[in-house]
């Protein structure tokens, strides 16, 4: 992805400490949790791991988590239920979703995606409800009113790690701090593999990697809202990482750069 290469993280991957910053994760959670409104923000492109390191980094600095590919993939699995799809009327696109009121649960640890009051978890991971989702993403309209939602939560929830596409570059752009996480496409599809496998399903590695690619096309190319890197992200290719060396720099940077 052009123009993202030169912010690459470098460096150790251990925390460092500055001076007054306190030595612990927990007095680090403390005192975030008692400080002022923050956005963290985390983009990146499909099976990136944004949601897990998202969901992480969240508990690690005391934050509430907001996951908004789960607020699209609850739209797509709406619109299939009503037999809509992104060649439909945009206008009832929107209100067919609006009408699902697509909220998350925040009494449950993650929060927990909600459509028409009830619990749809485990939905929107489905096979249909994954092709429906970037075209869906490019209808204006749509993306119009999910923005809209996404910033009513930050007014209700205004201390969050946000994941998403475009959570740095449209939702949140005055973001306290901003991450792009990025890996090559045959990562993406050998973790992706493993996901679905989790759940009992065997897919083909080389047919899962071509429909990663083909979703960052679409992501990168659609009109509205596209997979953008912004300005002034701090980029990280977790390709060579593992999970925990992945959070770690990142809740290494949220400490260097937030001020509580």
């Amino acid at each position: 992805m052009a123009g993202i290469e030169s912010a690459t993280l470098v460096g150790p991957l251990s925390r460092s400490t500055m001076p007054g910053q306190p030595q612990s994760r927990h007095a680090w959670s403390e005192l975030l949790a008692s400080s002022r409104p923050v956005i963290i923000t985390i983009d990146g492109p499909a099976a990136s791991g944004k949601s897990s390191v998202a969901r992480e980094l969240a508990q690690q600095l005391g934050l509430e988590l907001l996951n908004t590919g789960a607020m699209y993939r609850a739209a797509a699995a709406v619109l299939i239920q009503a037999g809509l799809n992104q060649h439909s009327d945009p206008r009832r696109v929107v209100q067919t979703v609006d009408a699902a009121d697509i909220r998350f649960d925040f009494t449950r640890k993650p929060p927990l995606i909600m459509a028409y009051g009830q619990p749809i978890e485990s939905r929107i991971e489905d096979e249909d409800v994954t092709q429906l989702v970037s075209p869906i993403a490019g209808i204006a309209e749509l993306r119009a009113h999910m923005v809209d939602r996404q910033q009513h939560v930050a007014d209700t929830h205004p201390r969050l790690v946000s994941e998403g596409r475009d959570q740095g570059s449209v939702v949140f752009p005055h973001a306290a701090v901003k991450f792009f996480l990025k890996a090559s496409s045959q990562v993406r599809a050998l973790r992706r593999a493993t996901q679905m496998r989790e759940r009992g399903l065997y897919p083909n590695l080389e047919e899962l990697q071509m429909q990663i690619e083909a979703r960052d096309r679409s992501d990168e190319s659609r009109r509205v809202g596209p997979l953008v890197c912004p300005d002034d992200a701090i980029v990280l290719d977790s390709s060579p990482l593992t999970f925990e060396q992945v959070v770690e720099t990142l809740e290494r940077e949220v400490h260097a750069r937030v001020r509580v």
